[in-house]
């Protein structure tokens, strides 16, 4: 049963300025394990986790590094929730996401898909 879908487009040009002019953002917005991805990638991982609260309803109070986003060689990349993301999930029954994410032509999108048994 489908709890909720979110979507997200991130200008990556855009984007990559808004990082270079508050640096503090990249630690902010990103896990240890995301902050040292190419800017296409973490304009990504930015849609993926905007996409992801907006499946959650975008409730207030939900941190961005309570979300990580990982690649999968030879799948799709999976999203990894803790603290006030789980806690969200949980609220919701939420037992898994679906995620799609891409970059081209300057353009960042994801697609969350957020799922329980029925």
């Amino acid at each position: 049963m489908i709890v909720g879908v979110g979507i997200d487009v991130v200008d990556v040009a855009r984007f990559v300025a808004t990082i270079e002019r508050v640096p503090g953002l990249r630690t902010r917005l990103f896990t240890p394990d995301e902050r040292d991805l190419p800017p296409a990638s973490l304009a990504a991982r930015f849609a993926a986790k905007e996409a992801l609260a907006k499946a959650l309803g975008a409730p207030p109070g939900m941190r961005w590094q309570d979300a990580t986003v990982r690649r999968v060689a030879g799948a799709q990349p999976v999203v990894e929730i803790s603290g006030t993301v789980r806690a969200r999930a949980d609220e919701l029954g939420v037992d898994r996401f679906h995620l799609s994410i891409s970059h081209d032509a300057g353009i960042a999108s994801a697609v969350v898909v957020a799922e329980r048994d029925a």
